[in-house]
């Protein structure tokens, strides 16, 4: 995007803006409803340049990747597919100059709220889950410099970002191609030192050989919200073995035990995987033990999607019908919302410190640490005075539900 503006383009991103007469469109290929979103997408403006409204129509990323050849031959109105990594011919096809093409290291275009971003520190994931096509479509664990990265920090804090969301397909395994070992840790606290930033929160991180140097960051460094993703997936022996996730239940309960210990106070999200190959009633009620039992902060749910060239796809048969995933993933959060709930509960009557992120009809909306953006609950705020989005707030909690917090600023 900040190479399509410095070729002289306008972006815009409300697809009802007729104004628009080039049409780009970023796919994901990872499970099937996201697939399915993704080719409604491509026909819906397929359609609009049958009408005549838009003149070209380009596709690119995941779905692309996978089904390009299919796509081409089942959608002759898209003018050209490309893969995840094909900025350049991108930007050739839509006509930007090659002369006009560079860009310095870390310069970007923003589509997030102007206090807030996400740093991607590496590409694709060497690990090989069953149920995961994403190593079919972006390739092995490929770390970005660690200069590189702190460079594009300072940029970013430049504009007036103070948070950031650490992101890759596994954090964890940050550096090891590129220095021989995990340099999660050094690169947190690296990005900890440009001037700024204030809040730097951790997603992805994968599980198994959790670097223990990390827990060490996040309790001792003041700018690491004391936050961490780590998708568990699940709990049963049986299904983490046909997931292939490389952990088992003993594991797993050891490293969230271990977490809470060396990071006193933190706050574990956690994704979930039901309806697997091999998660049977025995297995699925194991996995609502757990819930029950760790009582994690945050949680989500996804059904299983058999993706083709998986191993999962190869290796098992997909027999329990999706109405009966749906089940149960809507049993663990029905379970998790009661959880969620009690947790929101004992924080009333505490004060947190709120990042601003909007305002909404009669409430300002933020957030504590203990959550990130359009994945987490929020803060809904009164105050007698105006406040300001992207500014820090100390707020007193007076009440909570399920999954966010009502409060006052203690002093505006």
């Amino acid at each position: 995007m900040a190479r399509l503006r410095r070729g002289g383009y306008t972006l815009l991103h409300d697809s009802s803006d007729t104004s628009a007469k080039v049409v780009v469109i970023n796919t994901c290929g990872f499970i099937t409803e996201a697939k399915e979103e993704s080719v409604n997408t491509i026909l819906e403006f397929a359609e609009a340049k049958r009408r005549g409204d838009i003149e070209k129509l380009f596709v690119f990323g995941c779905l692309a990747e996978r089904y390009k050849d299919d796509l081409r031959r089942e959608i002759g109105e898209v003018d050209d597919f490309f893969g995840v990594n094909s900025f350049d011919d991108i930007l050739t096809a839509i006509g930007v100059p090659r002369s006009a093409q560079a860009t310095p290291t870390g310069e970007r275009m923003l589509t997030t709220a102007g206090h807030y971003a996400y740093l991607k520190i590496s590409e694709g994931c060497s690990w090989r889950c069953s149920y995961c096509a994403i190593p079919l479509i972006r390739g092995r664990h490929a770390s970005v410099p660690a200069e590189e990265l702190v460079e594009e920090a300072r940029l970013l804090a430049g504009k007036g970002v103070k948070e950031l969301m650490v992101v890759a397909q596994d954090t964890t395994y940050y550096g090891v191609d590129l220095y021989g070992e995990r340099r999660l840790a050094a690169l947190l606290s690296a990005l900890s030192e440009v001037n700024g930033l204030e809040w730097i929160r951790l997603h992805y991180a994968y599980p198994t050989h959790f670097p223990d140097n990390v827990m060490d960051v996040l309790r001792d460094n003041g700018k690491l919200c004391k936050y961490l993703d780590v998708p568990f997936q699940h709990v049963s022996d049986t299904v983490l073995r046909n997931m292939r996730r490389g952990v088992n239940r003993r594991q797993t309960y050891e490293l969230i035990d271990k977490l809470r210990s060396r990071v006193p106070g933190i706050a574990l999200r956690t994704t979930l995987l039901v309806g697997h190959p091999g998660e049977d009633e025995a297995a699925f009620a194991e996995l609502m033990d757990f819930v029950r039992e760790v009582k994690f902060e945050r949680l989500g749910v996804f059904t299983y999607s058999e993706e083709e060239g998986t191993y999962g796809a190869r290796k098992f048969a997909d027999t329990l019908g999706q109405e009966e995933k749906q089940r149960r993933a809507d049993a663990v959060m029905k379970l998790q919302a009661d959880i969620s709930a009690a947790l929101n509960h004992e924080k009333v009557g505490k004060t947190f410190k709120v990042m601003l992120d909007r305002r909404e009809n009669a409430y300002y909306v933020g957030r504590t640490e203990f959550d990130s953006p359009e994945v987490d609950g929020e803060a809904l705020i009164t105050s007698g005075k105006p406040l300001s989005v992207g500014q820090f707030y100390d707020v007193k909690i007076t009440s909570a539900n399920e999954f966010d917090l009502y409060g006052e600023v203690c002093d505006a």
